[in-house]
């Protein structure tokens, strides 16, 4: 039975979370600590928010949607600044964001496809 499109958005930003937790466990002490847990703390809210607007009723699910935009929006200012910072190379800099985009435009589409 294929995904519905909905679970396949909660499916990506839990890889996207997976994938992230050993690249934040190299960074340098001070900012695994400070930096590291604000990225995972903000990437794990998104997998939340995603399940919670994946079970909740359909006039729930509009505001949900948009907090998590707001989290991924925060996502990409966090991945730019560590790249920034030289915690990674631009390989995976270039992955995290292309995950981050497209988990975006995922949700972007069920929110157009809610006001219809």
């Amino acid at each position: 039975m294929p995904l519905h499109q909905d679970n396949l958005i909660v499916n990506k930003t839990f890889t996207l979370l997976k994938d992230l937790v050993p690249i934040l466990a190299r960074f340098p002490r001070q900012q695994r600590f400070l930096l590291g847990d604000r990225i995972q703390n903000t990437a794990t809210d998104v997998l939340e928010i995603c399940i919670e607007a994946y079970y909740s009723p359909a006039e729930e699910k509009l505001a949900r949607l948009r907090r998590a935009n707001i989290q991924l929006e925060k996502l990409r200012y966090f991945f730019r600044l560590c790249f920034e910072l030289g915690y990674y190379n631009s390989l995976k800099y270039q992955d995290l964001a292309r995950k981050v985009d497209e988990i975006g435009s995922m949700i972007g589409g069920w929110i157009k496809s809610l006001k219809h």
